[in-house]
């Protein structure tokens, strides 16, 4: 597995090692890279997810793809959660376009939005190709910002319009404490925070708190469903009004 100046000689994860050597087979496949936890060394194993992005030449071939990572999530990445999205350079600057996207054990298409790319310039790992900080360039904290607000007006204002999600789907709840916190401290500070530095300013009671860093080492912790959808619901509600003004 070949890298380049600004990467890792090695992420020192199988997984991606594995992915790599198939995508690296492929001629229409011209980079990969690794965002997310694994990036940011915040990574956990059996908590976090395995977040990559590929570039390609040319419109991915969707169908390899999907052979691809079932074939690898039936082995080496059972369990793992491995994500990658599949964008041709050419679309690269397209925010709004769609690309093959594995995730959670399934192929679909759907932007590469801003913080993905803003974690890349910031925090991203070439694994082959050309360095990740000539693929998605640096960004400034005015960008970092922008990020935070479009990804808390987005996703998390269409969510908070919809409460039975929160109830029904209690992975959102928890995820939102630590969106929230981190779409705050973006846009107040330009920075971005880690999952794990997010949960210390989650706004949550201080038992939930010590639940969620039980959550994000491993550990067993289950979270009452009602109480904390109640929580992070209105978490997100109040989020969403003050950066959406």
């Amino acid at each position: 597995m070949s890298t380049s100046a600004d990467g890792p000689a090695s992420t020192g994860h199988e997984i991606v090692a594995a992915l790599a050597d198939r995508l690296e087979k492929l001629p229409w496949v011209i980079g990969l890279y690794v965002a997310g936890s694994l990036a940011t060394h915040d990574y956990v194993a059996g908590v976090s997810d395995l977040d990559l992005v590929a570039l390609t030449d040319r419109q991915p071939d969707a169908d390899l793809i999907s052979a691809i990572h079932s074939e690898l999530d039936a082995g080496v990445a059972a369990g793992a959660d491995l994500g990658c999205a599949y964008v041709a350079a050419a679309r690269l600057g397209e925010h709004e376009a769609a690309h093959p996207t594995w995730t959670h054990g399934r192929l679909v298409h759907r932007p590469l939005t801003t913080i993905p790319r803003v974690e890349l310039a910031v925090h991203g790992l070439t694994v082959f190709g050309e360095g990740v900080r000539t693929a998605f360039p640096p960004v400034t904290e005015a960008d970092v910002r922008k990020a935070a607000r479009s990804e808390v007006c987005g996703y998390w204002a269409t969510a908070v319009r919809h409460p039975a999600w929160w109830v029904l789907e209690p992975e959102i709840a928890e995820l939102s404490l630590t969106a929230m916190a981190r779409g705050r401290h973006a846009v107040d500070q330009g920075r971005l925070l880690t999952k794990t530095a997010a949960i210390e300013k989650a706004d949550a009671p201080a038992w939930l708190r010590d639940r969620l860093r039980a959550r994000r080492r491993g550990d067993p912790a289950p979270l009452p469903r009602l109480r904390t959808a109640w929580i992070a619901w209105n978490d997100a509600r109040r989020t969403v009004e003050a950066l959406g003004r």
